[in-house]
């Protein structure tokens, strides 16, 4: 009964179970095989009997020493796995679960080993399918750019996948742009974008170098594929192949680099080609299969997105550097009371700015502002925070309240950016230097918000930071600042310039002003020679933001061209006025604008015996313009309105506007200054 039952479970062991199963003896010759094993189908076992897994062609070194450690310890092997071409199968891939342990008897005599072999070619070739699309999902996009999203799908593709990948776009990504939607009909000029092949093969790396132009021309399958949109499967390339043999120059690639199959997929996103991906397989390596056409098509799919991700984002980029160009001034002009130059690098499309506006009195303004982020919002709110900086310096508001309303205006512009439940949550920021020089008293009035302050360079080669109080950045926090006042002579240079030449304003950064200044031009040479070499010299080697330096050179007003008079608080000083004026302007040789200049001090002297308690102070200044100014201890503003018929006054402020180019008030600490400008005859 027993010698039955144990026969019976024999003859099923070896007659039933789905995996193929072979007994071994201490030689590790075959003593008995499961030949109806699925996973030994197609193997030629009918000269199987005492011989090796070696001699049957399909196990190597490691599957061999795996069997003799078996039978030496004693301990078992699960899960082993051989990936080859065994020869009893036609050389054909295969990818094998080998299982093995030693066989006892019951004195534990060593009889020999049992192996288990399993078929996984399936399963193994769908796993490392998912792995690769799972790898192509973390590794393509990580970032925005072409080339980089190019080659990271070469690298992913290759040795998984092909043997060799070609990634090539069109001229018009590069730009940012998008080509016609649609298939591509004519002959199609392409740039190489990336490119990888395993180190068996051999390809001539001159004709895939990054960069690279070449066209694809008709009739290829890299053609076909980009007039339908459809990928290619060339199982087996031959040199007899037509497109081959009208294409000499390719059959001679094919050739030296013995590349047998290929898959050739567009790179198309949202309705738009972007490229061409090409995958070979070479000598070693299968054919391509569907399945593998799949696979490409998969990962080529992910990459399109990446890549047209990248050519927005250059689209993007490429209209905030316009715009950015088109907000900041392209050329300086040029004023008496400085002279100036810049040298602006844009690199990243943020918000830097700078500026040089001219302001009442022969005065000018110098500008420099930064506004947190990158891109078209923060270029547009840039171009707006200018804006505001020229219309609040129109109004002659003193430094530190003209960054008190930019501070309002950013946190305005902030709020108008952010979502209402995030509306606390605002980033939007900004910081500006706004330094005002006036070439009659020669002082240089600062005030900043958060930037970083100017280092000056006086005549006699000393050189240092400005001690400017340092005000919260604009719109953040409280507006709280201050400005400062320095008297500086003529020729001096003040520079100011953003934190991505320089990172703090502390005494340790002076050494590289003081190297960069003491060039051979010295502190009075062409001053644009001098802003070129100090950017080149503060420049970071690999600047992440935009950087701007703007230089300027103080002049002064001669007392040939300034003439001022103090005036008592009596009615008998608009007479006086006309006086002094008409006497002046004989001096300078300005006769033609006597009339209307003894006019404009005589309403405004008047308005000051008026409207105030003390003595006026009366100023020419012969600029550009005639400037006439009227000064006096009253915080009053006048304004100018329109008298009726009956109104016996209220024409004064109207007729010195139409007599003058240009008028306005200006405060100062304690009192105010009416100012007409007159063009010069």
């Amino acid at each position: 009964m027993d010698s039955d039952f144990d026969a019976a479970v024999l003859h099923a062991l070896f007659t039933q179970p789905p995996i193929g199963l072979h007994v071994l003896d201490p030689e590790l010759r075959i003593v008995r095989f499961n030949s109806a094993a699925p996973g030994v189908q197609g193997l030629d076992m009918s000269d199987a009997v005492g011989r090796t897994w070696r001699e049957l062609g399909f196990a190597a070194d490691d599957v061999e020493s795996m069997l003799r450690t078996v039978l030496e310890t004693g301990e078992a092997v699960t899960d082993f796995q051989y990936r080859g071409r065994p020869a009893v199968l036609g050389g054909m891939e295969r990818v094998l679960s080998i299982s093995a342990f030693r066989l006892q008897d019951a004195e534990q005599r060593t009889l020999g080993v049992a192996g288990t072999v399993v078929d996984i070619t399936v399963p193994d070739r769908v796993e490392r399918r998912l792995k690769l699309l799972h790898r192509a999902g973390e590794q393509l996009g990580s970032s925005l750019d072409v080339f980089r999203t190019a080659q990271e799908l070469a690298d992913v593709a290759v040795g998984e996948l092909a043997d060799v990948v070609s990634v090539v776009v069109l001229d018009a990504v590069l730009h940012g742009e998008a080509p016609c939607p649609g298939p591509l009909v004519d002959p199609v000029t392409v740039r190489q974008a990336g490119f990888r092949a395993v180190e068996a093969i051999t390809v001539d790396s001159t004709m895939y170098e990054v960069g690279e132009v070449r066209m694809i021309p008709r009739g290829t399958p890299f053609a076909q594929a980009l007039s339908d949109l459809r990928p290619r499967l060339v199982r087996h390339l031959r040199a007899n192949d037509p497109w081959l043999i009208r294409h000499p120059a390719d059959a001679e690639r094919v050739r030296e680099a013995g590349v047998h199959s290929l898959i050739a997929v567009p790179l198309a996103a949202r309705g738009v080609v972007l490229g061409m991906v090409t995958f070979y397989r070479g000598p070693g390596s299968p054919p391509f299969d569907d399945d593998d056409l799949g696979v490409a098509a998969t990962v080529v799919a992910r990459a399109a997105l990446c890549v047209d991700n990248a050519r927005r984002y250059t689209r993007e980029r490429t209209i905030a550097r316009l715009t950015q160009r088109a907000l900041v001034p392209d050329r300086l002009p040029s004023y008496t009371a400085a002279e100036t130059a810049y040298t602006f690098l844009p690199v990243a499309s943020s918000g830097v700015w700078y500026d040089v506006i001219p302001l009442s009195g022969a005065r000018t303004a110098f500008v420099a502002g930064d506004v947190s982020g990158h891109g078209l919002p923060t270029v547009t709110t840039m171009g707006r925070l200018r804006t505001a900086v020229s219309a609040l310096a129109a109004m002659d508001l003193q430094a530190d309240e003209l960054l008190q309303h930019l501070h309002d205006l950013t946190g305005q512009l902030a709020r108008e950016h952010v979502p209402a439940e995030n509306s606390d949550q605002s980033e939007l920021t900004a910081t500006c230097l706004f330094v005002i020089w006036d070439p009659v008293t020669r002082t240089c009035t600062l005030s900043r918000a958060g930037h970083p302050a100017p280092v000056v360079a006086l005549p006699d080669g000393s050189i240092h930071v400005i001690d400017v109080p340092a005000g919260p950045n604009l719109g953040r926090g409280v507006a709280s600042y201050r400005s400062t006042s320095v008297n500086l002579p003529e020729g001096s240079i003040l520079t100011l310039y953003n934190a991505e030449l320089l990172q703090d304003t502390d005494q340790d950064q002076l050494p590289a002003f003081r190297d960069a200044f003491s060039t051979p031009m010295g502190l009075t040479g062409r001053l644009q020679d001098m802003c070129d070499t100090l950017m080149t010299s503060l420049l970071p080697d690999n600047p992440a933001d935009d950087a701007v330096l703007l230089l300027a050179r103080t002049r002064s007003l001669g007392p040939d061209q300034v003439a001022s008079w103090t005036l008592p608080h009596e009615p008998e000083s608009a007479a006086a006025a006309r006086r002094l004026v008409a006497g002046q302007l004989t001096d300078w040789d300005l006769d033609d604008l006597t009339f209307s200049t003894e006019l404009i001090a005589s309403e405004l002297v008047t308005n000051t015996v008026r409207y105030s308690t003390g003595p006026a102070q009366l100023r020419l200044i012969n600029d550009r313009t005639l400037i006439c100014e009227v000064s006096d201890n009253s915080n009053a503003t006048p304004h100018l309105r329109y008298a009726e018929d009956d109104d016996e006054g209220g024409r004064g402020l109207y007729l010195v506007a139409h007599l003058a180019q240009h008028w306005g008030v200006r405060r100062a600490g304690r009192g105010k200054t009416i100012w007409t400008e007159q063009a010069l005859p």
